[in-house]
Parts: structure tokens; C-alpha cells; sequence
């Protein structure tokens, strides 16, 4: 075992995809310290700027007492007033009938695809999906079939050659890709379902708190919500907390709860990060400006890296650069690195071979002055 260990870590060092631990340290304002240095952090998925909100923290404080932890499933002794609380208004806030509280999006997405999909299924799954999709997909035993990324035509073409092969069948999509920025188009999706009678689950990650004219996400900016069978989210992202959800209808809900292996044998998460998670979910509700702010500067960021002659894509706060050689973007970063800022390189098998990139993750902390500056430095690359 050891020796194959070696050669792993060996092989890894010599393509330039060995991975680091790097400890870090919050210093406000969308910066970091590490090792005594403040950076520009372009790597952080705190979107609206929530996770060092005085809302969240002192939520989370007033929550500790009397117990710091749950001590037991949410099946046993671990499902408190808050959670029930945080299910209620998850469920209004996407405009479902229910919602179920998961430990993570990890947990989440292995959890309810294993549970709802079978050897006699199959799942239709954007290729670009992200990796807790793929493994929940793997571990419910059902045929997958992968369409191009955001490739509707595709889609519907392996629909009409194998839905009725099958006896259940599931589409799964990201709304926004969390390497590539992009947007999936869920309203052709959603009529796909229909047409060929599958259930549609999608991942909000990256979208809730972002999109919508109340922040619910790109199923509400698109008004698809009621052709999605299953709205999964993060707490951790743009809320500022930690967690995740999925909101449904009672029926799923409820066969979750009977049939999710990871719901049910996990630890229920803490009441204090449920009380942090409900302060988020009120400010995302209550201070508007947060997303339009991003969403306008992550719109003025792109256009400035395209007037400096960068091929940049996407549509949300998520902007990549693609690098391709997975060397050049540790190159990339490195540079960024001394001028200050912290710009994590993305590389297989995160992404694609050949499809090494930053990944330059906008927060409402960064401003213009934040910007502009970054590009004037990435040119001098």
C-alpha cells in the first residue's frame, strides 16, 4: 500500500497536480492572511460577503447555550425547533412545498440520487456536473447517460433514443457551473422533462442568494421552479453558513428522510450554524443590494479582462480564465500571488485535462479599485 502511495504522490508532483494544504486566516473586506501576508482573496465562495456578518455570529452565539452540539441524528434526538424552522423557510423561500436539511452539498447530492434512483433507472447528467453528482450517481447503480455541457439538442436526443428503455428516469444539472461560470438553460430542460416524463434535479450552489428578484436562484430568475422536481442548495456559499437543503414536494421530502442513508446516519449539524444559516437567509431577503452589487461588477470585471484581450466566459460571479496546461496555471497564480492577491489554480481532475484554469471567484467585499487593478497586473503576465 505504501509503495503505491509514493508513486501516486510521485506521478502527481511530476504533472504539476499535486495538491497542498495552505492555512489561512479571515482579515475582512474580502482579504486573507497567510503566513503573516494579507491578499486579495479571489478564491472564496462567500459571495455576498455574509460569512463575517456581526447577523450570522451573533445568531450562532445566542444558539450555543444549552448545547454547543446536536448529539444525534435528526431520526433520534438531533432535530431541533431551529431545524424545523430553517425547513420552513427554505421551502417558501424556493417555493416548495418542503425542504430537507443536509451536512453538505457532498452529502446531499450522493445522498438523494442514491436514494432515488435505481439499477432500473437512468440519469441524464450535464457532463460539466459537479463531482458529488457523478458519485451519487455511481453509487444508485442506474445507467448514466452524459450530455454535452449545456447541450439541450443533446440532451433531448439521448432522451429520445433511451427514456423509454428504462423504468424511472432523472435529469441532473447545475444552474450555475461552478468551474466555468456559465448558466444552464433550465427552461428548455424543464420542458424536456415534460415531454419525455422524467423527474429534474438541480444544484443552486452557486446561484441562491445570487439570482432572482428575491435571490432564490436561477430556477425563480428563469420562473421555471414549478418544472423542477428537486431544488438542491448550499448554506455555505453566498449565504455565509454552512450546510445544505433540498426543497420538494412533502411526498420526496418524506421518502428521504425513510430512504437517504446519508441523512439519516449522520450527526444533525449543530444549532448554532442552523441559527447562522437562518440569519443569512434573512439578509439575503433584506439587503438586496448585495447581489445587484456583484452582479454589476462581475459584468464591468469581464469586460475589462475582454478589453485586455482575455477569452473569459460566463455569466455570473464566477469568472475562469482557461490556462489549459495545468503548469501554466500554477505559473499564473504564483505571479498573482506576488502582487497580492490569492487565486487558487484549478487542475485535473477537477477539471477537465487541458482545461486547467483560475478560477477567480468575485465577493461583494471586492470594488472597482479591487479590479481594475487585478487586471492591470494579470496583464503583465
Amino acid at each position: 500500500m505504501e509503495r503505491r502511495i509514493s508513486r501516486f504522490l510521485k506521478e502527481r508532483e511530476q504533472e504539476g497536480l499535486l495538491r497542498h494544504l495552505t492555512t489561512v486566516e479571515p482579515a475582512g473586506g474580502g482579504r486573507i492572511l497567510v503566513d503573516g501576508r494579507k491578499y486579495i482573496n479571489f478564491s472564496s465562495n462567500d459571495y455576498l460577503g455574509l460569512s463575517a456578518h456581526p447577523g450570522l455570529s451573533s445568531s450562532a452565539a445566542e444558539a450555543l447555550s444549552p448545547a454547543v452540539g446536536a448529539s444525534a441524528s435528526r431520526l433520534m434526538t438531533g432535530s431541533t425547533r431551529l431545524h424545523r424552522l430553517l425547513e420552513e423557510r427554505m421551502a417558501g423561500f424556493k417555493g416548495k412545498p418542503a425542504s430537507l436539511v443536509f451536512n453538505s452539498g457532498y452529502q446531499a447530492n450522493v445522498g438523494i440520487i442514491s436514494a432515488l434512483c435505481g439499477k432500473d433507472d437512468c440519469i441524464f447528467s450535464d457532463r460539466l456536473n459537479h463531482a458529488s453528482i457523478i458519485d451519487g450517481i455511481r453509487l444508485s447503480g442506474a445507467r448514466l447517460f452524459r450530455f454535452r455541457h449545456n447541450d439541450a439538442d443533446h440532451l433531448e436526443e439521448l432522451l429520445s433514443r433511451e427514456r423509454n428503455n428504462y423504468a424511472e428516469a432523472l435529469i441532473v444539472t447545475e444552474t450555475v457551473f461552478s468551474m466555468d461560470g456559465d448558466l444552464a438553460p433550465i427552461g428548455r430542460i424543464g420542458r424536456l422533462k415534460k415531454k419525455y416524463d422524467c423527474a429534474l434535479m438541480v444544484d443552486e450552489a452557486h446561484a441562491t442568494g445570487i439570482f432572482g428578484e428575491r435571490g432564490s436562484g436561477l430556477a425563480e430568475a428563469k420562473n421555471v421552479t414549478g418544472e423542477i422536481d428537486i431544488i438542491m442548495g448550499t448554506f455555505s456559499k453566498a449565504l455565509g453558513g454552512f450546510g445544505s437543503y433540498a426543497a420538494t414536494s412533502r411526498a420526496t421530502r418524506d421518502y428521504l428522510v425513510n430512504t437517504c442513508r446519508g441523512f439519516i446516519y449522520s450527526t444533525a449539524l449543530p444549532p448554532s450554524v442552523i441559527a447562522a444559516d437562518l440569519a443569512g437567509l434573512d439578509l439575503v431577503e433584506t439587503e438586496p443590494h448585495r447581489r445587484q452589487v456583484l452582479l454589476e461588477r462581475a459584468s464591468y470585471f469581464r469586460d475589462k479582462l475582454r478589453a485586455k484581450g482575455f477569452h473569459v466566459r460566463g455569466d455570473s460571479q464566477i469568472v475562469p480564465i482557461i490556462t489549459g496546461a495545468a503548469e501554466e496555471a500554477v505559473r499564473m497564480s504564483e505571479f498573482l500571488k506576488e502582487k497580492g492577491y490569492w487565486v487558487t489554480p484549478v487542475r485535473p481532475p477537477t477539471v477537465p485535462r487541458r482545461q486547467a484554469r483560475l478560477r477567480i471567484s468575485l465577493t461583494f467585499d471586492h470594488t472597482k479599485e479591487d479590479l481594475d487593478k487585478f487586471v492591470d497586473d494579470i496583464s503583465g503576465f
